[in-house]
């Protein structure tokens, strides 16, 4: 089993350190959080498959991210650039391939080939005019980006009956189970992902496909009547509302708020219980002894 632990939000902030917009009052204090964050690495790894204790890093590092490092800036480039800067929301990305485990899922040991983390997995292929060489764009394989994905990968070749040397070949993901990380979602993010939900679907009908936001900033809308098998709101939080964001954008009115967003942040930190919630439908979608074989089958009665 190969964990893609990719350092997507210490890439993040060194490419701040990087960016020549920085204020730089407010460098020195980036270079602190790098550390920080090497420190948050090596506790996520010495947790070793300890869900209450990788839980608690992660919010320990996170408060300290979205509070001391963004909030408490001393310009307002780090606040107002946070959409395109990815500081806070890659957090939980670099964070879930640490529950990838198999003291947490042990059904992964049974499978050989198997990817977890950020992945390009398989979504349709389709075949385009005949006049086209297969390897020229007469066949197409459409890939989805999937911010966490446990994964087979594969290797197909397409040739003509008979070939003529111009083969489509490529190697590709098969998301078996899928995630998309919202921090904050709204009724349009949550149409996007039953889109996707039902285009993976489509491709591969065993798969998983599982939601997770911190805030929610809709009202619920039920997930059967998609292909979206569950919404995990990891804060059980409604997002702040926008009257009260909207005194964030000056360094002034952050500072006249700060212990509120401090209390409100402290008050809702991310659940372990979500987490386990995640995991269970990990351990649902690949259990730890077969439950398909023919014996398992009559035994119970049903498949």
């Amino acid at each position: 089993m190969e964990i893609l632990r990719a350092s997507a939000h210490g890439d993040k902030l060194k490419a701040l350190l990087a960016n020549n917009k920085l204020p730089a009052a407010d460098r020195k204090r980036v270079e602190a959080a790098v550390a920080k964050y090497e420190g948050w690495v090596q506790r996520l790894s010495d947790a070793e498959g300890n869900l209450a204790a990788l839980v608690e890093a992660l919010n320990d590092y996170k408060l300290y991210i979205e509070l001391e490092l963004i909030f408490d800036a001393a310009d307002d480039f780090m606040y107002r650039q946070k959409g395109q800067l990815k500081l806070d929301n890659t957090v939980l990305e670099e964070f879930l391939p640490y529950l990838f485990d198999v003291r947490l899922v042990p059904g992964l040991a049974r499978i050989a080939n198997l990817n977890c983390g950020s992945q390009s997995s398989f979504a349709g292929l389709s075949f385009a005019s005949p006049f086209l060489p297969l390897d020229a764009g007469g066949a197409f394989m459409k890939l989805k980006d999937q911010d966490f994905a446990v994964s087979k990968s594969h290797r197909i070749m397409i040739t003509d009956d008979p070939a003529n040397g111009n083969p489509f070949e490529t190697k590709f993901y098969v998301s078996h189970f899928a995630t998309e990380i919202k921090t904050n979602l709204d009724k349009t993010m949550f149409q996007e992902a039953s889109a996707t939900a039902a285009e993976l679907k489509r491709s591969v009908p065993g798969s998983r496909y599982i939601l997770l936001c911190e805030f929610l900033d809709m009202t619920p809308i039920t997930t059967k009547l998609t292909s979206i098998d569950e919404v995990i709101v990891l804060r059980k939080a409604k997002r702040l509302a926008s009257n009260v964001r909207a005194e964030f954008s000056t360094v002034a009115g952050r500072q006249r708020a700060r212990q509120n967003y401090e209390n409100f942040m402290k008050r809702f930190p991310l659940q372990r219980e979500c987490f386990e919630r995640f995991i269970w439908h990990l351990n649902e979608c690949f259990p730890e002894q077969e439950e398909d074989a023919e014996d398992v089958v009559l035994g119970r009665g049903y498949f």
